[in-house]
């Protein structure tokens, strides 16, 4: 007989958190994944690109070098060139715009947040998304569409890594290198690297020795699979899969395989909390006729719901939205000023629910118990999929629950879990990014401001995180640095993006208008925009510490020392209504020569 969720008291299910976070935590932290280098740079090979490209060096002067093409990157380019800012260079790694959405290109990839809210200037192209919640391709597609209509292809530089950026006292410029030889003078950077691009592999004992196929997800084989991104793999049918890894790209990867695949095995270290989607097509009626200015509106309005201010219409109207709307009884009207008793007695009452859902769905109770997440809503980003929980109900998909462990080893033929070896063809890791870290572990390259001295050693790896709106930082003049740290923050993080972009192009066109050459943060404007981000800890209470192990809490080894690299915690509206009030303000607290 299966524990029923609703006859556990809250104090028994937070015992139940406690141990099942207990079972996760290791020693080694994040150190348990390892670097894509050497023996193992085959799994961050770029398999989108035809191999031996090479190109002539490009030496040049320009206003802004943006590094990064992914949508941070993206739209900030194009909200450059809508202010005239038409003198700039983009570098990426990939091989076009996209980021994110360059790389994902998995079975059955798709965004966890409407479409409609997510992709970014949709009306800028007059793209349709053909479901609410769109597929990977289309994302790409607008990404590439931005890139055609604002001339940006002409400004790119693909496949091309940074390798270093320095800042030239003397010039007042930045000189940013590459591995192309590339050596590109620029008035400003904005550094765009993203928070979810470099793909994580755990140390596991043996993988080198598997003598089948291996990848990662974000470096989808379809050479080994067949099919392609918008086709099912056409070459599983006799093959044995493994998925390791039950995040929000196994939950998508395994409903769309299992069809087709002889045999999938799911290998599950922390299973996700997974909702309702409810996906559907669009309606082109209603999204043609939408007057202008619409996805802006609908944008803040997710995201007023998401930050848990209170509002009369819900636009968007689905799961993200009902965890806010559903429980507003609890925490009055405004639920960011909740209790955190009470807080704690709604994410219960939610992950109740979820957890029947898993119960109601799954026919094998076994599975279902060990499909269950204990731990608080917001310990990991929750996943919404209506097919995913029923692949379990097929005879050719088991669950490989490693009761927290993870896999023991990796042998020539298969995997071992719990002592018991598991034959297989492919094992792909579905095993996530690596997040808030600095630049030089995420992008492989350092920034040098002022005397030459490193960001890295600037920031004491981010222990000294000092800037102004998450965006500029003394010692770094004209430099941009889009790492998360004490920026602005939403559930649809284009919305933060587009936000940053915003600010950017508004102050780079405003230098170039007053003929300034350089700007840079007062200390004491840092300082004060420090103790502003502090505030927003009332919007959130810490149960990070207290969370089981994930990207989000560094594997549950938070270091209090880090704690300077936190983002705004409060609704992204704040974050802009202070920088709006500060460019009304005609932008005081910075050195401008």
């Amino acid at each position: 007989m299966s524990e029923h969720n609703h006859a556990l008291t809250p104090d028994e299910v937070l015992e139940k958190y406690r141990v099942e976070r207990e079972k996760r935590l290791r020693a080694d932290g994040t150190a348990q994944y390892t670097e894509l280098t050497d023996a193992y740079a085959e799994f961050d090979r770029d398999p989108f690109v035809e191999p031996g490209f090479a190109r002539d060096p490009v030496i040049e002067e320009t206003d802004v070098v943006v590094i990064g093409a992914g949508i941070g990157g993206l739209t900030t380019a194009v909200q450059l060139v809508k202010k005239g800012v038409t003198d700039i260079r983009i570098l990426d790694r990939a091989g076009d715009f996209g980021g994110t959405w360059y790389w994902n290109r998995y079975p059955g990839c798709m965004c966890d947040v409407e479409g409609y809210v997510y992709i970014p200037m949709l009306e800028e192209t007059g793209f349709m998304p053909t479901e609410k919640y769109a597929k990977a391709p289309e994302i790409f597609r607008q990404c590439q569409l931005l890139g055609e209509k604002f001339d940006l292809y002409s400004k790119a530089l693909f496949q091309t890594e940074t390798h270093e950026a320095h800042w030239d006292e003397e010039a007042e410029r930045w000189t940013v290198t590459t591995d192309r030889g590339d050596v590109l003078k620029a008035r400003f950077i904005v550094v765009a690297g993203g928070i979810l691009h470099k793909a994580k592999l755990p140390r596991i004992p043996g993988i080198e020795s598997f003598e089948g196929s291996t990848f990662h997800a974000a470096r989808w084989n379809y050479e080994v699979t067949g099919g392609g991104p918008t086709e099912l793999p056409t070459k599983l049918g006799d093959k044995t899969v493994a998925i390791v890894g039950t995040g929000a790209t196994a939950v998508q990867v395994v409903p769309t395989i299992a069809p087709v695949t002889k045999q999938v095995y799911v290998v599950q270290r922390t299973p996700s909390a997974v909702g309702v989607r409810n996906n559907a097509s669009t309606d082109s009626d209603w999204y043609f006729n939408q007057k202008p200015g619409w996805q802006q509106d609908r944008m803040w309005n997710f995201t007023a719901m998401t930050s848990g201010l209170p509002l009369e219409q819900d636009m968007v109207g689905d799961a993200w939205t009902e965890v806010y709307r559903g429980n507003m009884a609890f925490g009055g009207e405004d639920k960011t000023k909740m209790p955190n008793d009470q807080r704690l007695l709604v994410d219960i009452e939610i992950m109740d629910r979820w957890r029947d859902r898993i119960e109601k769905t799954v026919q094998d109770q076994e599975t279902a118990e060990k499909l269950k997440p204990w731990y608080d809503l917001w310990c990991k980003r929750p996943c919404y999929h209506d097919e995913y929980l029923p692949a379990f109900n097929r005879p050719n998909v088991k669950l490989l629950d490693t009761d927290g462990k993870g896999v023991e080893a990796i042998t020539r033929t298969g995997i071992v879990v719990e002592g018991k070896e598991y034959p297989v063809d492919i094992i792909v890791f579905a095993t996530g990014f690596e997040a808030g870290t600095m630049y030089k572990s995420r992008m492989h390259f350092e920034i040098y401001g002022k005397g030459g001295k490193s960001l890295s050693e600037d920031w004491a790896e981010g222990a000294n995180a000092h800037t102004l709106h998450g965006l500029l930082s003394r010692g770094f003049p004209n430099a941009f640095l889009y790492s998360g740290a004490q920026g602005g923050f939403a559930t649809s993080i284009v919305h933060s993006l587009q936000e940053h972009g915003r600010h950017v192009a508004e102050i780079v066109s405003r230098m170039k208008e007053r003929g300034a050459t350089t700007i840079e943060p007062t200390p004491e404007a840092e300082e004060e925009w420090w103790n502003w981000i502090l505030t927003g800890i009332e919007y959130g209470y810490d149960q990070m510490k207290e969370c089981t192990p994930s990207w989000l809490n560094g594997e549950g080894n938070r270091d209090p020392s880090r704690m300077k690299m936190m983002i705004y915690l409060g609704p992204l509206r704040h974050y802009s209504d202070q920088v709006d009030e500060w460019l009304a303000k005609g932008m005081p607290g910075v050195e401008i020569a």
